[in-house]
């Protein structure tokens, strides 16, 4: 039996610009960092770093948590892991939806069994802070889930104030920020968010694989006290002590806690290569600084803005609540988007977004974060979209676009 040779080959995939919604190129010193040699879960050099990621993570979030930390898998592992142990069958969960993502919330929340109730906004605005009140006071949730940024949209949902009105009510909040961890602020205790999670695959530079997780000491006790033990022996998560057992082990908060507690009891076999990589995210992101992180995100965001207008192209959505790191621009008329997003693969190594659900074939999402919102690879990029769209016969102002995305980066 012949096999075929490519199978045996060294693994070489082509040297594209990411600028799409995520992931984006990983930064060369997580690269680099994911190559060091493996430790033992247990050995003291790596519980010192799994106490290194805990107090490298608490400023990114904005939050003094103690429960600060990673769950091994992608960024709808600490998603799923944080509604999950949250939400009991049949418990009332108010979900912000404004996206896709908001959607994901719902269908991930309808598997646990949860009472769903849902405040939306049409694609591309988000939800008042008055409607959320309104919806809380009907509703009685035991949990309130939004997502931050939603890459669907392109649209970052208010936060200031949501804690306290959740918490006035007897919920706990569950925020989604894997979209902005890293580029946008995140302020989980001013906002009184009680579980915030993230993922490294976007603002914070890094490869998918790896979820970081802040939780409020009010959630933990939640969490907590609706653990069974019994004869000393862990037989998972009840409610109340004596109703059914979580629906998943892996994903059981309370187990993955006193993994990184000083308990080190065994869960799992730590990701060792992808927490370097997660260590070495955050240390890249404290070193240059969250508030410069932010105005550079929010540069990017301008100058991508301002290129597509200066084209002539239509940007999608509420200017007043745009993500900084990535921004939606309608395709113009007469022009096939798939053509165009392949001609900025071949012909210049460079990846932009196509889009979910209602927005499908109607915009692009081009992103500006992580390693890549910096203002050559923003040029590059608005130039190379301007050549492709001429190639389709698309009329533009040759050359405005790089201009105008220059000086909005200044501004």
């Amino acid at each position: 039996m012949s096999l075929d040779p490519l199978l045996f080959g060294e693994i070489d995939p082509p040297q594209r610009l990411l600028m799409g919604p995520g992931p984006v190129n990983a930064h060369p010193r997580v690269l680099r960092a994911m190559s060091a040699d493996l430790l033992g879960q247990f050995d003291p050099e790596m519980t010192g770093y799994m106490n290194q990621v805990v107090a490298l993570y608490r400023p990114i979030f904005g939050t003094a948590n103690r429960w600060t930390m990673l769950i091994d898998g992608t960024a709808r592992a600490a998603i799923e892991a944080a509604l999950v142990s949250l939400v009991a069958p049949g418990e009332t969960v108010l979900v912000v939806n404004f996206g896709r993502f908001g959607l994901l919330l719902t269908e991930i929340l309808g598997r646990i069994g949860a009472r769903i109730e849902s405040i939306e906004a049409p694609w591309g605005e988000t939800v008042p802070l008055d409607a959320i009140a309104a919806a809380i006071a009907r509703t009685a949730p035991k949990v309130v889930a939004t997502i931050h940024g939603d890459t669907s949209t392109t649209m970052a949902q208010p936060l200031d104030g949501l804690g306290d009105l959740c918490h006035a009510a007897g919920a706990l909040l569950y925020v989604d920020a894997t979209a902005t961890l890293g580029g946008m602020e995140i302020a989980a205790d001013r906002w009184g968010a009680d579980i915030v999670t993230g993922g490294l695959q976007k603002c914070l530079g890094g490869p998918s694989g790896s979820a970081p997780i802040t939780i409020s000491d009010a959630a933990a006790e939640h969490i907590f006290t609706r653990r069974h033990t019994e004869a000393g022996i862990r037989t998972g998560r009840t409610v109340d002590g004596n109703g059914p057992r979580i629906g998943s082990n892996y994903f059981d908060l309370a187990m993955i806690m006193d993994y990184w507690s000083e308990k080190r009891l065994n869960h799992h076999t730590e990701a060792t290569s992808m927490l370097y990589a997660a260590r070495e995210c955050a240390r890249v992101a404290l070193g240059e600084g969250l508030e410069a992180r932010y105005a550079r995100h929010a540069a990017a965001g301008r100058a991508v803005t301002a290129g597509l207008r200066a084209m002539g192209l239509t940007v999608f959505g509420d200017d007043r609540f745009r993500m900084t790191n990535v921004t939606g621009v309608y395709i113009p008329e007469g022009v096939d988007g798939e053509r165009v997003r392949a001609a900025m693969r071949d012909h210049f190594e460079i990846e932009i977004g196509t889009a979910f659900g209602p927005l499908a074939g109607r915009i692009w999402r081009i992103g500006a974060m992580g390693y890549n919102a910096m203002k050559h690879k923003v040029l590059i990029t608005l130039g190379a979209l301007e050549a492709c769209l001429r190639a389709e016969g698309f009329s533009l102002p040759p050359g405005e676009a790089v201009s105008a995305a220059l000086e909005a980066w200044e501004a």
